[in-house]
């Protein structure tokens, strides 16, 4: 039974997240952080998928999660790839007539759906890999909250990408990560309360 429901969190979770991606933070031009901000920033700049540089970033981090936790590289291994993949697979819903290209609104719902996706994956000890798969070994070595951690690690993300991309998406970007970073702590909170 374990093992369906961590199937199923980490197929909606991965929805979730794609269409958070794809649906609000794309068409605005926002980032987030972690990997899939790094992606973000990729895509923008070359036009690459987001999804594909999603999982090549987080060879190296599996590397080192087989080393230093395995039970993480198992739980993460499934989310990383299926979430990578569903990320590319959404990415269609760039161009959707419901995509909207309203900054404000686009930073607090792709936030709000990107911080639900990842947080109901913690719930059940899944990550996504990249920053998240760091900062859950970081938060459960220091029992600290893991959303706090990817929080901080968000913005320094974001706050490089904006550098490079240029423009005023810095302040919408911040919005976002900090509403993936709130999203994700009141997700996964009922986990480290324990």
């Amino acid at each position: 039974m374990n093992f369906l429901h961590k199937g199923i969190a980490i197929f909606f979770g991965s929805l979730l997240i794609a269409i958070g991606v794809n649906l609000f933070l794309v068409p605005a031009k926002l980032l987030d952080g972690g990997a899939v901000g790094i992606g973000l920033v990729s895509h923008y700049v070359t036009g690459v998928q987001i999804g594909l540089v999603v999982l090549l970033i987080n060879i190296p981090i599996f590397v080192l999660s087989w080393y230093k936790n395995r039970s993480f590289f198992y739980n993460g291994l499934h989310g990383m790839i299926l979430s990578s993949f569903m990320i590319d697979l959404f990415s269609p819903l760039q161009f959707s007539e419901w995509s909207t290209s309203a900054s404000f609104i686009n930073a607090i719902l792709g936030g709000i759906s990107v911080g639900i996706g990842i947080g109901g994956m913690l719930q059940r000890n899944i990550s996504i890999g990249g920053t998240d798969l760091l900062g859950l070994l970081f938060a459960r070595r220091h029992n600290i909250n893991p959303g706090f951690t990817i929080f901080i690690i968000d913005f320094v993300i974001v706050f490089t990408g904006s550098l490079i991309l240029g423009g005023d998406s810095l302040f919408m970007s911040c919005l976002t990560i900090f509403f993936v970073g709130i999203t994700t702590s009141l997700m996964s909170s009922r986990i480290w309360s324990k």
